[in-house]
């Protein structure tokens, strides 16, 4: 089988499709997790729900019910009561650390690539770590931007 594929195939024309299918595959794998995620935590939500009506039918007192649980770290802070400085202290919390481990992945890929190029290349090619500390640098000013201030709720 391996030399009927070795005889259609070139192993410089697999290479191609190699490199282009680990994205493609991180791709489709982010995207149904996030799928899987979503209808585990809908069915979640609906079985207690079913479970609370049908404690309620039996008059059971709402009072020694447990709580509803709350759903995701993202989009559920809603169903247990939605805090809106919560939310956005959330968000730019997440701002602030993917900014800062971008930050310093520029820094890291821009020091690796001007230590290994040897003298006469392109001396420049350190430079392509500026794209990603210029974004690290953007979220962290984003998460600046959007942190919450003063006012009342402050406290988690």
């Amino acid at each position: 089988m391996l030399g009927f594929i070795g005889a259609i195939f070139d192993a410089n024309d697999l290479l191609p499709f190699m490199i282009f299918s680990v994205p493609i595959v991180a791709i489709v794998g982010g995207i149904t997790a996030g799928i899987v995620k979503t209808m585990t935590d809908a069915k979640m939500m609906e079985n207690a729900q079913r479970e609370r009506m049908a404690a309620i039918q039996r008059g059971i007192d709402l009072d020694k019910l447990p709580p509803l649980p709350v759903i995701g770290g993202s989009g559920g802070e809603f169903m247990a009561g939605f805090n809106p400085t919560a939310a956005q202290r959330h968000r730019a919390q997440g701002l602030l650390i993917g900014g800062v481990i971008t930050l310093f992945a520029g820094i890291g890929i821009a020091t690796f690539l001007y230590f290994i190029v040897e003298p006469g290349d392109s001396d420049r090619v350190w430079a392509i770590g500026i794209i990603p500390v210029f974004i690290g640098l953007a979220l962290l000013l984003s998460s600046w931007i959007v942190w919450p201030r003063g006012g009342s709720g402050t406290s988690a």
